[in-house]
């Protein structure tokens, strides 16, 4: 690097642009740029535009939380949309068909994602079987085991011949608050980040995570528990997974087995594209929330301006492969 340019890359303004934080929210700004551009004859300046944008991400960003600390590590959970697709059939089979209390129903999905995201962590970490084997194997399991349990058909309403109202949890996570403004979704996917960042940036654990993927044999050298460390990000992965079921499910009102679908693809494309490094040891709950409204905004803009879902898929897929070769660059 000649003077010239190391002047230039010392300069605060171009430090910052070339962070990860930078260029996270340099794609937002492009992206809400293009909205400003491609407006939909003025739809992208409605209220309940961004509303929905917020709403439609909020689930996969809810996942996308759980993958974050688990990414860090180094690691990928590829088992999230066929746990969320698992959680949503027993939520709804508990609070539709079974009547049981909303404090029971939650309590139950959640121990459902946590013991499919502390199966992944006991193969992954204590077994150490490669995480993508590992997590792909539940991937298929859970959602073989989300068939069996509804039958191979959709947990509706329609129950013994009658139309069962809906569950007050269903209701409640599906309403909106602040005047119709925000959806109650939206508030927990905001909940979820909050509690993974306090996990990461106040917490010794997320020390934990950063140092296991910075170098996994330097930090059980440094006296760091990696195996327990490692099989709680993915406990914590299939947590957010049951929090995004249970969401999922009373947004559907109904508990379908074949939902979340290449919902993890998306979320590891938020995850990345905010800027954590999928070599682990990089990245953190800010930047994985801008990815999301990046992903989010992106996929309204599309949708609002009526671009066919192929041409959506492949422009998605274009910009994750722009977002890691960026990552190849560290800032000076």
């Amino acid at each position: 690097m000649n003077p010239s340019e190391k002047a230039a890359s010392s300069h605060p303004v171009i430090r910052t642009l070339t962070s990860p934080a930078g260029r996270a929210l340099l794609a937002l700004l492009l992206v809400l740029l293009v909205g400003l551009i491609f407006n939909a004859d003025g739809a992208f300046f409605r209220p309940g535009t961004h509303r929905d944008a917020l709403r439609q991400a909020s689930v996969y960003g809810i996942l996308a939380c759980g993958l974050t600390l688990v990414i860090i590590t180094a690691g990928i959970d590829l088992a999230v949309g066929s746990v969320l697709a698992l959680v949503a059939v027993c939520g709804a089979k508990m609070a539709i068909h079974w009547h049981w209390p909303a404090v029971v129903v939650v309590v139950a999905s959640l121990l459902v994602g946590a013991a499919c995201g502390g199966t992944c962590g006991f193969v992954a970490a204590r077994l150490r079987v490669q995480p993508f084997i590992a997590t792909l194997a539940m991937m298929v399991f859970a959602r073989g085991l989300a068939k069996y349990a509804s039958g191979g058909m959709k947990v509706s309403r329609s129950f013994g011949g009658e139309f069962v109202d809906l569950p007050p949890l269903f209701a409640f996570i599906d309403k909106r608050i602040l005047g119709d403004n925000v959806s109650m979704v939206s508030v927990i996917f905001l909940g979820c980040v909050v509690l993974a960042w306090l996990a990461l940036d106040r917490h010794r654990w997320g020390r934990q995570l950063y140092a296991i993927g910075g170098n996994e044999d330097a930090a059980r050298l440094s006296g760091v528990p990696v195996v327990a460390a490692k099989a709680a990000a993915y406990v914590a992965s299939g947590v957010f997974a049951a929090i995004a079921g249970l969401c999922q499910a009373a947004q559907e009102q109904q508990g379908d087995p074949e939902t979340g679908g290449g919902y993890e693809l998306i979320a590891i494309a938020m995850v990345v594209i905010g800027g954590t490094s999928l070599m682990g040891g990089r990245g953190g709950m800010g930047l994985t929330l801008l990815g999301v409204l990046t992903i989010g905004y992106l996929e309204k803009i599309l949708s609002i301006n009526a671009v066919p879902e192929a041409g959506r898929l492949m422009l998605t897929g274009l910009i994750i492969v722009v977002a890691v070769l960026t990552q190849r660059r560290r800032p000076a």
